[in-house]
């Protein structure tokens, strides 16, 4: 790997550099670059001599003077320039272990990087950690991580990730506090293993460093590809579960433990109010999409009717389809205006999985052929695709299926937010 750049920001001292896409950064002050933290924290010099090789093969020493606050305006194609911190771990509920053959290759990618946890809020296990690393995470003052922790109980979580390093957990957090690294903490629900009083003193240990800024919970997700025997989360587990999390937030007198909407969902029961949530720190792993979604809809503004009628049809996963179905509720109350709302099923990966974000090309055709829909226009959103690309899980494009169905497909680009549906009633 290396710093290739991907694009340059107009109007950046990059692009008066005349640096562009392709170009490779070998150093900074005779610094080889590794990652973009080290980029980031070496461009914060005032004068800088930047290496770089071109896409036609020369090299130069580029002489920089700027300001203390200027950034050179390079994006870049990796966050990462050396080799990715692989995963050591062999957890039981891995979710790329239970994949099928014959994806890309970027999907089989275990990595466990806390240079990818502090840059793009990814998750990692710390058990590949060495005091280098620890000593970087003091002197760059790189938090908050996101770290799956899952249990707090050294020989389950060694017998959970099959890793002996496993079980020093708790330990690798508090060195992290005294550190003065925050983190966010993430545990995978599995039945029979880290739930019940196992997931009580989880939270109870997790709940007493000063550190970890929020605790989510989500239930294990079970493809047909899954080898190793595991239960899936039921009503009866999930009501288990937030009555936990309810009890320890009142004794705790604040919100730090928060479930994952698919918990809430199996319940039952109505979504916390945005109190519950706090700043949404954990919205990547599920927690609080819903409420987010419903009470962003409650501001936009609807019109009673539109002038011209217009059809459209919204693809959706099963599991949100509830939460999407009462804005579909409400948008098909506008006069001329009617969005049908389909939740897809996932034949790809079994009927266990209902999120959208794992919808794939395959599944999406099947429910279209399933239908005859009223309009050739559908929406989908954002998250079914790879990100920069219309690209699904499977490999299929959004252009491929446009083709095959003779069919318009819009991309909902914020899936945290309803103002394009907004933005689809105000013509």
């Amino acid at each position: 790997m290396a710093a290739i750049v991907k694009e340059v920001l107009k109007g950046s001292i990059a692009e008066d550099l005349e640096i562009s896409s392709g170009d490779e950064i070998i150093s900074i002050n005779d610094e080889k670059l590794e990652d973009f933290v080290q980029y980031r924290y070496l461009t914060m010099a005032e004068e800088i001599d930047l290496h770089i090789k071109r896409k036609n093969g020369e090299e130069e020493i580029i002489e920089i003077e700027k300001d203390f606050e200027d950034d050179l305006g390079i994006v870049f194609t990796s966050a990462v320039f050396d080799k990715i911190m692989p995963c050591l771990n062999k957890c039981i509920f891995c979710f790329v272990d239970q994949q099928p053959k014959g994806l890309r290759d970027t999907l089989y990618i275990k990595d466990d990087d806390y240079r990818l946890s502090y840059l793009q809020g990814t998750y990692v296990t710390l058990t590949n950690l060495k005091d280098k690393d620890y000593k970087r995470l003091e002197e760059q003052r790189l938090g908050p991580l996101y770290v799956s922790v899952h249990t707090t109980n050294p020989e389950l979580r060694v017998r959970m990730m099959k890793n002996k390093n496993a079980g020093k957990i708790l330990e690798q957090l508090k060195r992290l506090e005294s550190l003065d690294i925050p983190v966010h903490t993430q545990i995978v629900l599995c039945p029979d293993y880290n739930d019940g009083g196992e997931l009580k003193r989880t939270l109870k240990d997790l709940t007493n460093l000063k550190n970890v800024c929020s605790v989510a919970v989500v239930p294990v997700g079970i493809t047909k590809f899954r080898k190793e025997k595991l239960k899936q989360v039921d009503k009866e587990k999930a009501l288990e579960t937030i009555k936990i999390a309810d009890e320890m937030n009142e004794k705790l007198k604040k919100h730090i433990i928060t479930l994952s909407d698919e918990f809430y969902l199996l319940a039952n029961i109505d979504f916390p109010d945005k109190k519950y949530y706090g700043n949404y720190s954990q919205l990547s792993d599920g927690v609080g999409t819903s409420r987010l979604l419903l009470d962003d809809f409650k501001k936009r503004k609807l019109p009673k009717k539109i002038k011209t009628p217009k059809k459209v049809s919204l693809f959706t996963g099963e599991s949100a389809f509830p939460t999407i179905k009462k804005i579909v509720d409400k948008l098909n109350k506008i006069e001329n205006f009617e969005m049908e709302l389909i939740g897809v099923k996932s034949k790809f990966w079994g009927n266990t999985i209902t999120v959208t974000g794992l919808v794939t090309g395959q599944d999406l055709e099947n429910s279209l052929s399933l239908r005859k829909l009223k309009t050739s226009e559908i929406y989908i959103p954002s998250i079914m695709l790879r990100d920069y690309t219309e690209d699904f899980l499977d490999g299929i494009t959004v252009s491929e299926i446009e083709q095959r169905n003779n069919i318009k497909i819009n991309i909902i680009k914020d899936c945290y937010s309803t103002k394009e549906f907004e933005d689809m009633v105000s013509g």
